[in-house]
């Protein structure tokens, strides 16, 4: 600050007067300049000082320097998103995907069309990671399974119901848990390859089993399966949405749902943009 006074004004008291400093103060200012910079920066001129070579070669790197710091220690300007040019970069299952993305996307296209939208695969054990280092802005997981140390803002609860195709024979009304159990099921297992879930544990407890003769990773092959087979699925409510293709009826055993919540990283938590994005996402579902 001293300097950019100094080139500015070539004049010890004047850029005293600037400063609010005292005329001794920046000439000891100066001369810490002169013996750090190796160079003398202000000559004795007819007309006051006059700035040696080096000195100009600095004026105008000093004043971007300056400016950058002005603007980062300045407040956060208020986010536009008319005028917003992120990206932004969203972990999520096709589960999130369709749920809480899905019905985001209209109104984030319209009222921030010069944004842009990545949606990665949700690994679950590399949230944390991933949000520390900046490489996603936000995840979508379940709060149970949500890791520790992440902002977190519950989003909606979900509950489990049973879907088999539109018409299917055996879900004309809502079965006894002996006839549930002889249905063929489909499940999905994240993991993958998994035949087991939350239906089969609240089976067990009172004494119960199914057939599950199908397991996949994704959602989204488990409603094709459905329509096309007699196959059923335990499905969270939410997904089945909208989809005339598919029979819903409440399953005869009570089976826990969960609370599904969007997660963030300490560091992006007072930024306008990513507040802007959390609450609209928030309000979209």
């Amino acid at each position: 600050m001293t300097l950019d006074a100094l080139l500015s004004e070539h004049n010890v008291t004047r850029a005293a007067q600037r400063l609010n400093l005292s005329q001794p103060s920046v000439s000891v200012h100066l001369a810490k300049l002169r013996d750090a910079l190796g160079d003398p920066l202000l000559l004795p001129g007819p007309r006051g000082m006059r700035p040696t070579a080096r000195a100009d070669e600095l004026r105008e790197p000093l004043r971007q320097a300056l400016d950058a710091l002005e603007r980062a220690v300045s407040p956060a300007r208020p986010f536009d998103p008319a005028k917003a040019l992120q990206t932004w970069r969203i972990a999520a299952t096709d589960y999130g995907e369709s749920t809480i993305v899905l019905p985001a996307l209209g109104g984030l296209r319209s009222a921030a069309p010069g944004t842009r939208l990545a949606v990665l695969e949700l690994v679950p054990p590399r949230i944390a990671r991933q949000a520390e280092q900046g490489e996603i802005d936000l995840a979508f997981d379940t709060s149970e399974g949500a890791p520790p140390g992440l902002r977190r803002r519950a989003l909606f609860r979900e509950r489990y119901v049973l879907a088999g195709r539109a018409g299917h024979p055996r879900l004309k009304r809502r079965p006894t848990p002996a006839q549930f159990c002889k249905l063929e099921h489909v499940v999905v297992s994240p993991d993958g390859g998994g035949f087991r879930g939350v239906t089969d544990e609240a089976l067990s407890r009172v004494g119960l089993a199914r057939r599950v003769v199908l397991s996949v990773p994704h959602f989204l092959f488990v409603m094709s399966a459905l329509a096309s087979t007699d196959l059923v699925a335990m499905l969270p409510s939410r997904l089945l949405r909208g989809n005339p293709g598919l029979q819903i009826v409440e399953p005869p055993v009570a089976v826990p749902g969960f609370e599904m919540a969007m997660l963030w990283h300490e560091r992006s938590h007072r930024d306008p943009a990513h507040r802007w994005l959390r609450e609209h996402i928030a309000s979209s579902v």
